[in-house]
């Protein structure tokens, strides 16, 4: 295969600039992230300490195998949402191996809100389900949750995806053979009983952990009866009488130790070594990347083959239909020895680059080969002429084929991601196995300038069909003032990852790792054939 020329010097005033401002904005997320660490803060983390109780990423970091990594997912979610501290959304969730098993991990956060369940802590579960079922991971929940949050019940209990949906992905799961294994280290209360009690096999902590559908307060409220949480639903209670669970543990170290018993004698199949070829590292050095990306890539042109060229092994690429429909790049390639399939946007997309896409996928699906999306697109070209030559045609060929292929697909926003042209390239509601964001990447219906150009129309059409006077210069950059900012605060990364648009903000120089691991848990399963639909020619 070829290798790619990069024509980049790092000597160059923009790269400098580029470097200065992609570190800046790093720092400032990781220096975000030391406090999300802290989950409700140091005091409630000594209090659980106290209480002889690991907190949930202690507890992850002695479950899994000694230098394994935790990808961790959805890190920032519930960042700057509710009117309350959040971090993480109350819950940790991630990938890592447990005796050389990708499992799945589900670690509620008891110092944030009790461990309780507000509407994106259920969001953030489901999806963390959602991948395990689709790449047939088994499931570990580490429980200390007090159930729904209460004042916001009617965001979390009654809906097809909210609270009551993660008990039936469990018995989904469970049904396929997927093993579902939970570990009570606190409260299971009320909803959060049936974590436990609709897994495979159950560890409960003595003396700190507890399982009830109705508590000590509403027990005597109903009934009138005065019971303690240990007496009502502890562990002794729960494995020596109710058989609710299945293992008694000393402390969490205990429960652990016995967790990682259970998966190493699950009987499914060792994570498999899924190099199609012998990994190699890039010729050029990912940490270039920093200099690379312009600081707005809607308004300066990124060259994605100088990015492309530190993502795969060796910089080789071998290039499809390289002369046509140029403003994307399709090509075959590696990363740490897993071949995949690139979509990589080099420009706007025109009628020739969605044919050329479409054409691609079909042949990735036919092969079984994984694709990796590289967001950086302002959208499908418009105008007259373009209309007329059908580019809605063209891009719904674009859209069949990225819908119906069945290959592990992950979205990698580099730049922008706007309009239909995230939907062609594998956007959120497209369902890719993955999607993540950089940290200085944009997504939203169209760019803000864009946005406060087409509303600005639309108002003076209005004022003129009134036949009142238009706005001048003056009023309409303040009537644009408010619309720029609205589009510059809700389509940065931060924004959408604290929402869980995404599953993660992901730093420049991991990003060659992190799309490494996630391919190999895509190829945890089986590839099917895929079956289009009709490509209106």
């Amino acid at each position: 295969m070829k290798k790619i020329i990069s024509h980049i010097s790092t000597s160059t005033d923009d790269y400098r600039a580029n470097l200065a401002y992609h570190s800046e904005l790093e720092n400032k997320l990781k220096s975000l992230s030391e406090s999300i660490l802290l989950g409700g803060g140091k005091e409630l983390v000594e209090k659980h300490h106290k209480r002889n109780k690991l907190t949930a990423r202690e507890r992850i970091d002695l479950l899994i195998d000694p230098g394994s990594q935790f990808m961790e997912l959805s890190h920032f979610a519930g960042n700057d949402v509710y009117d309350f501290n959040c971090p993480s959304a109350g819950i940790v969730s991630g990938i890592a191996k447990v005796h050389n098993r990708l499992c799945m991990l589900v670690a509620n956060d008891a110092t944030v809100k009790g461990g309780t369940y507000v509407p994106l802590t259920a969001k953030k579960h489901l999806r963390a389900q959602e991948i395990a079922l689709e790449n047939r991971l088994p499931c570990i929940y580490l429980v200390d949750s007090g159930g729904a949050f209460l004042p916001m019940q009617s965001e979390v209990f009654p809906d097809k995806e909210h609270f009551g949906r993660i008990f039936y992905n469990q018995a989904r799961m469970s049904s396929k053979g997927i093993p579902q294994i939970a570990v009570v280290m606190g409260s299971c209360t009320a909803g959060g009983a049936y974590v436990p009690a609709m897994a495979d096999e159950t560890v409960i902590v003595k003396n700190t952990g507890t399982i009830f559908l109705g508590g000590p307060a509403l027990v005597k409220a109903a009934t009138g009866e005065e019971v303690t949480a240990e007496e009502l639903g502890g562990a002794k209670v729960h494995t020596s009488e109710s058989g609710v669970a299945d293992h008694l543990a000393e402390n969490d170290e205990d429960a652990l130790e016995i967790t990682r018993d259970i998966v190493k004698n699950l009987n499914t199949a060792q994570c498999s070594n899924v190099a199609s070829f012998q990994p190699a590292e890039p010729l050029f050095d990912p940490q270039e990347l920093y200099g690379i990306i312009p600081q707005n890539t809607t308004k300066t042109p990124l060259e994605i083959r100088e990015v492309i060229a530190r993502l795969v092994d060796r910089s080789e690429i071998h290039e499809f239909k390289k002369n046509f429909g140029s403003s994307i790049v399709c090509a075959f390639a590696a990363i740490k020895g897993i071949q995949v399939g690139i979509i990589a946007n080099n420009g706007i997309l025109f009628s020739e680059s969605a044919q050329k896409a479409a054409h691609f996928i079909e042949l990735c699906s036919q092969r079984k080969i994984p694709l990796l999306f590289l967001h950086n697109i302002s959208g499908f070209m418009v105008g007259k002429k373009y209309e007329s030559n059908g580019i809605a045609r063209h891009g719904a060929k674009m859209v069949m084929a990225v819908s119906c292929s069945e290959v592990p697909k992950i979205s990698l926003v580099i730049g922008g991601s706007f309009g239909a042209g995230n939907y062609g390239m594998c956007g959120r509601a497209y369902s890719p196995q993955f999607m993540y964001m950089c940290p200085h990447s944009k997504i939203s219906v169209m760019g803000g300038p864009q946005a406060a150009e087409v509303l600005t129309t639309v108002k003076q059409q209005q004022l003129a069909r009134k036949k009142a006077k238009e706005m001048n210069a003056e009023e309409i950059k303040t009537f644009q003032k408010p619309i720029l900012e609205k589009y510059e605060l809700e389509s940065n990364s931060l924004y959408s990852s604290a929402r869980l648009w995404d599953d993660g903000i992901i730093y420049l120089s991991d990003l060659r790792s992190r799309l490494a691991l996630s391919f190999a848990v895509t190829l945890n399963k089986p590839i099917p054939e895929s079956h289009f639909g009709v490509f209106r020619m």
